[in-house]
């Protein structure tokens, strides 16, 4: 899939649920490419700033909008990878704090 539809469709969708893409365009579509590439690799998009199993239910947590991203945003502004960010986050209303890892130790592979 061509990054740019993805952004757009992505954009789209995440704005309606008050989601936004972070405002380094240059970040979001590292981030975006990264998920094509796990899409092609395990298909599915997994977290680019995870480690993915390769197993689908085991890595069902992280599929990108992982299932922090909504505690991540509320709490800090800001999801794990940066790629998901409150309007606030954006428009520097909120500081830009270090998202800890929220997945539990028992489903990171290593």
């Amino acid at each position: 899939m061509e990054i740019e539809k993805l952004y757009e469709m992505l954009k789209k969708s995440q704005e309606e649920k008050g989601y936004f893409f972070n405002k380094d365009k240059e970040r979001v579509f590292d981030l975006l490419e990264s998920l094509v590439i796990n899409k092609e690799r395990y298909g599915y998009m997994a977290c680019p700033c995870r480690l993915a199993s390769g197993d689908r239910e085991q890595d069902k947590d992280i599929i990108c909008p992982c299932v922090y991203r909504t505690p991540d945003v509320e709490e800090y502004g800001s999801c794990y990878c940066n790629l998901y960010v409150s309007a606030e986050w954006n428009e520097g209303k909120i500081s830009h704090d270090y998202v800890p890892e929220r997945r539990p130790p028992e489903n990171i592979v290593f």
